[in-house]
């Protein structure tokens, strides 16, 4: 699952005026406090060339991201205790965890695996060679009073995240951004606080102390709130995790040091909360600097090496060893794939292939509509994502929460493909499965007396009768007005209960008139 994100640690508000940028300075930096579960902002003094009155120039934002990301694993980063949700307090806590005297951390290969993976999937540069560092700030869901991490050597270096915006009126418009990674490095997550303001007290669980977290530090290179939630969520797809981000933290802070700037003060560099009653960021307490961390060599761990098959050990046991092209070998198709997959395949248009990736357990039921349906995959995609996807949005409906199952919505399509019901009637039926749970919908067709009319000799006897009532409208047609046939059809349609397609109608009408 994904831990929480930040505005950059090196990006900032960069002053755009007649062309030229004055210096974006250090960061405003935003952490997401895990261990907290608090997002929080740092920020440091914006440099510019001299102080501007309010409105003077234009403010371009600079933001950055880092995510923690916890690694899908059994056990935790380095000890054997057990990683689970929502367990009995301090009951998954090793001697280890507890940071009891004489205890040894001993890594864990599948969160070395993870890590390794992670990179290959952002085009990093995999080191072969990593350290651990000791990173120190105390805390009281810090036994130890430091975390280990890699700051000076991470396991991973110099990627990429490739994400995708949709611009223009109609959001028809797909552009294709990156966004550099600085790094990706292991580290152990902390425990967590439970503060009891009723009782003036906190309470600490240690669960969680020792879980394994990948650290993706992402460069500055986007310019809004919805850049960055745009591009965590690709993040998402791509570790398959959980996890959301907020985007109206970062928009609401970039708008607030504007503010800030214009009236000539300084942005300080601090922690802060963002209050969702109030929609805003709030200070909490002063950042920590880099070097208040005190930084130092692991002493209990050795270096984190790898190998690719070139460089592998000759005899080498494959259990003691990791090996960067197999893992690289194992890699799953990656969402920008399966988004290629889906336009080449289907014919879907790129929008359409975002939104259908980017809604959870929305393309498992793209997918098995399609396998159970004869309709074309231009209508199951624009029943999807126009019928579908609005009930659910009406309804305030996770995809698996849904009342229409895959072979349902199937079922239907078949029966609008093969003309037994009219487009209208197809429509009736869906908002009745959404009603009628357990129902199918050749029973609500049945029911609802549906059917569109096979009989050709009836439909063109009602459609004589409509002619003969309303010589005006006949009239009105034959003079070549486009709207009479339309009010002709309309009466047909309500003559027959809608039971009658409107093509077929069309058809023995024009017929008639030309005879």
């Amino acid at each position: 699952m994904l831990r929480g994100c930040c505005l950059a640690r090196r990006g900032a508000l960069a002053c755009i005026d007649g062309g030229s940028r004055h210096g974006r300075g250090a960061a405003i930096g935003c952490r997401s406090s895990g261990k907290r579960g608090r997002s929080s902002v740092a920020q440091q003094p914006l440099i510019t060339a001299q102080k501007s009155g309010k409105g003077e120039h234009a403010w371009a934002a600079v933001v950055g991201l880092e995510i923690h990301a916890q690694i899908s694993s059994n056990s935790k980063l380095f000890s054997g205790s057990q990683v689970q949700f929502a367990a009995p307090p301090n009951s998954l806590v090793s001697f280890f965890d507890a940071s009891l005297p004489g205890t040894l951390p001993v890594l864990n290969r599948r969160c070395v695996e993870a890590a390794v993976m992670t990179g290959l999937a952002l085009k990093c540069h995999i080191n072969k060679k990593s350290l651990f560092d000791r990173k120190h700030y105390f805390y009281a869901d810090l036994p130890a009073g430091y975390q280990i991490t890699q700051q000076r050597l991470p396991i991973a270096v110099n990627g990429s995240l490739e994400y995708s915006v949709c611009v223009g009126k109609k959001q028809s418009q797909v552009i294709t951004r990156t966004a550099r990674i600085k790094q990706i490095q292991l580290e152990q997550d902390s425990g967590k606080s439970l503060h009891d303001e009723l009782r003036s007290q906190t309470l600490i669980d240690l669960n969680r102390a020792g879980v394994g977290l990948l650290e993706v530090v992402l460069e500055p290179d986007m310019s809004c709130g919805e850049e960055a939630a745009t591009a965590v969520r690709e993040l998402q797809l791509i570790l398959q995790a959980l996890g959301t981000s907020q985007a109206n933290m970062a928009d609401s802070e970039i708008e607030r040091q504007i503010i800030e700037l214009e009236n000539g003060r300084e942005i300080l560099n601090e922690t802060r909360s963002f209050d969702c009653k109030l929609g805003c960021t709030i200070p909490m307490r002063d950042k920590e600097g880099k070097q208040d961390y005190r930084f130092m060599p692991e002493p209990n761990l050795p270096p984190l090496l790898l190998y690719d098959t070139a460089s592998l050990p000759p005899g080498a046991d494959p259990q003691q060893v990791i090996n960067i092209d197999r893992i690289r070998e194992q890699l799953p198709e990656l969402p920008s794939e399966t988004r290629e997959q889906l336009i080449q395949q289907y014919g879907m248009l790129p929008e359409h292939s975002f939104t259908i990736l980017n809604e959870v357990g929305l393309l498992e039921f793209f997918q098995n509509v399609i396998k159970e349906t004869r309709a074309e995959p231009k209508k199951v995609t624009s029943w999807i994502l126009n019928n579908f996807l609005g009930f659910l949005k009406q309804q305030n409906l996770a995809v698996n929460e849904s009342p229409v199952t895959p072979s349902a919505l199937a079922e239907l399509l078949n029966l609008l493909d093969r003309k037994a019901i009219s487009s209208s009637a197809a429509k009736q039926v869906f908002e009745e499965l959404w009603r009628s749970k357990g129902k199918t919908p050749s029973q609500i067709v049945s029911e609802k007396q549906l059917e569109l009319m096979q009989d050709g000799e009836a439909l063109d006897r009602v459609c004589l009768a409509v002619m003969e009532e309303h010589p005006q409208v006949v009239l009105a047609m034959k003079r070549g007005n486009p709207r009479a046939i339309n009010k002709l059809i309309g009466l047909v349609r309500k003559a027959t209960l809608s039971r009658a397609d409107p093509t077929v109608i069309k058809e023995i009408l024009e017929k008639k008139l030309s005879s």
